[in-house]
């Protein structure tokens, strides 16, 4: 069967209320930021708080009012009406380790899918007082203004973002010191954060381990709109069900020889 075709242009009504969801969601976070409260393990040992639940909860019942033709599927909680054309895919909190620590580097990640494809992306940082909007059709925004990558031809001279070493396992790991080995500076602890940076022309390169799609699938229309690439370790454009490893690139020439570290094929 022929592959269901997605719309050209996110309408700008759902551009709009995402950023109602936003800020939504991030004054409901911020009620909670640097404040006592309780951090329960799942049994991936990920930490979540009151503050994930309640403002997944929040979005949920925003979007039910909306749009109640629109599937919901969210990071705590079981998917509503999952196979509906369009559907939300929410991330209250983003970098959870970071929120529980008292660091602003958390965000919050919202999707909006036509046909399980992304057209719509937000990174929205509320202790930054940040926001990325990335919507298929449009210019990727930062904070209202277009976002555009900067040119880096060489590897060497790159800035390499990432969550941290520790998402990688194995092999993985030691494929991701040596892409390491061969930028220019390393930085960790970025989260989300880091994809917004991609965008708005800050770094260069941007490798994580164990992502899912809520994690990922945002971060596609905010770095294309860029002008931005992100493929999996393989080169394959990501889309649902895609491997759990991401790398994204603000100047194309930049993904061979980033690849070329990363490959978990490559001779070792």
């Amino acid at each position: 069967m022929p592959e269901t075709s997605i719309i050209e242009r996110c309408p700008d009504e759902f551009i709009a209320f995402a950023a109602e969801l936003a800020n939504a969601n991030g004054r409901h976070a911020l009620g909670y930021f640097q404040t006592p409260f309780e951090v329960i393990h799942k049994a991936d040992n990920s930490p979540v708080t009151v503050a994930d639940k309640d403002g997944e909860e929040l979005m949920r019942q925003m979007i039910r009012e909306a749009w109640p033709a629109h599937g919901i599927m969210g990071e705590e909680f079981p998917p509503e009406g999952e196979d509906a054309d369009y559907v939300w895919l929410l991330d209250p909190i983003d970098g959870t380790a970071a929120f529980v620590a008292g660091m602003p580097m958390f965000g919050m990640l919202i999707t909006l899918l036509h046909h399980r494809r992304p057209i719509l992306g937000v990174i929205d940082h509320p202790a930054l007082r940040q926001r990325w909007i990335g919507a298929r059709g449009h210019a990727t925004l930062f904070d209202g203004k277009p976002a555009k990558v900067r040119s880096c031809a060489h590897i060497e001279n790159a800035v390499l973002l990432c969550a941290g070493p520790n998402y990688f396992f194995g092999a993985d790991r030691d494929r991701f010191m040596a892409l390491s080995d061969r930028v220019r500076i390393v930085n960790y602890g970025g989260f989300a954060y880091s994809y917004g940076l991609l965008a708005a022309g800050h770094c260069d390169i941007v490798v994580d381990g164990g992502m899912k799609p809520h994690d990922y699938m945002p971060m596609l229309p905010i770095v294309e709109g860029g002008g931005g690439r992100i493929t999996d370790w393989h080169g394959e454009s990501m889309g649902w069900g895609s491997m759990e490893e991401v790398v994204v690139v603000g100047d194309h020439t930049l993904l061979d020889p980033t690849l070329d570290a990363l490959r978990p094929d490559r001779p070792r």
